[in-house]
Order: structure tokens, then sequence, then C-alpha cells
């Protein structure tokens, strides 16, 4: 006997509770502000509803496409702002805000700061690098997948991987 078809509403609100922490962190890493992170992947959430008709297994592309462009939204708002309007030291002391729950201080001292270092490193990349190495590795996307949330070939995100994974690994030597 079939089962009944789910309702594209639930199966996509399934989608969203996977994908959420994962978009996030890709959105805060990009955006290196918690608030701004949290508005660009809600607004990619009320996007994908758009498109809830749309079949399953095209909608992790769709939302990381449209995650990625409001991102780049954002950070192209960014660059038009008044920035010498705010003080150099109140963009500094912008930080993450860590939870710490790990029964081992000392070890959740040190995951979080190898945390801290991946992501600055990882904000230190050029920007097409650090989507494509968040892409491909962070979210385990295909290629041919990656290419098309990027926009761009397939050959040019293999390039922009190869050039991140060489940047970080200079950067990151000393935790090998």
């Amino acid at each position: 006997m079939p089962m009944a078809a789910e309702t594209p509403a639930a199966t996509l609100d399934a989608f969203f509770a996977g994908v959420r922490a994962r978009a996030f962190r890709f959105a805060e890493i990009g955006l290196r502000n918690r608030d701004d992170a949290q508005d660009a992947v809600q607004d990619a959430m009320t996007r994908m509803l758009r498109y809830r008709e749309r079949p399953a297994e095209e909608w992790t592309a769709l939302f990381w496409t449209i995650l990625r462009s409001r991102i780049v939204d954002i950070q192209r708002r960014r660059m038009f702002r008044l920035s010498w309007i705010s003080d150099a030291e109140e963009r500094e002391d912008e930080s993450l805000d860590w939870a710490d729950s790990g029964p081992d201080p000392a070890r959740a001292h040190d995951g979080r700061e190898a945390y801290a270092r991946l992501v600055e490193a990882l904000r230190a990349l050029p920007r097409r690098q650090r989507e494509a190495f968040g892409l491909r590795v962070l979210e385990e996307l295909d290629v041919a997948t990656t290419a098309k949330i990027m926009g761009c070939g397939e050959g040019s995100v293999k390039t922009h991987l190869s050039r991140a994974r060489e940047a970080l690994q200079k950067r990151l030597e000393e935790f090998r």
C-alpha cells in the first residue's frame, strides 16, 4: 500500500530543519555578523517558499544559490554605507558568542580557538574561494551543483577550491 505523499510545506520544513545550522555558519563566516547572518538565512528560507512546488532534488542548489545571493547583496550594501562614521574599535570588538556546554573546559577552549582560527582563515580568503570551499568541503556538494550555485563553470569551482585549500593550508600549518 503506497504511503500518502507529504505536503510540500512539511517536506520543505524538514529541508529547512536540516540545513538551518549549516546555512547560518556559512552566512556568519561570509558576513562576520550574527544578526546579518540570521537575517540572510531567514530571508533565503522565506524566498525558498516561492519554490516549494519544485522537485525536492532541486531545493539544495536553489537554497544555496538564494543564500549566496543574499550574502553578496548584504556585503555590497555594506560597501556603500558610510563606514567612516563607525569607530574602527567597534568593528574589532565584534566576536562570536560561544556557548560552553562541554564538561572539559580546556578541551572546549582548544576547540573554540581552533574554530576561531579556521573562521579567521576562511574570512581572509577571497569571496569566491570562500564560497567554493564552504559549498564543496563543508556542505559536501558536488562540483556541478557548486558551479550552478556560484554561477560559474566547474573548472572555476575546482580552481577556486584548489587556491582556497592552498591558502588555508599555509595559514593553518601549525594545526597539522
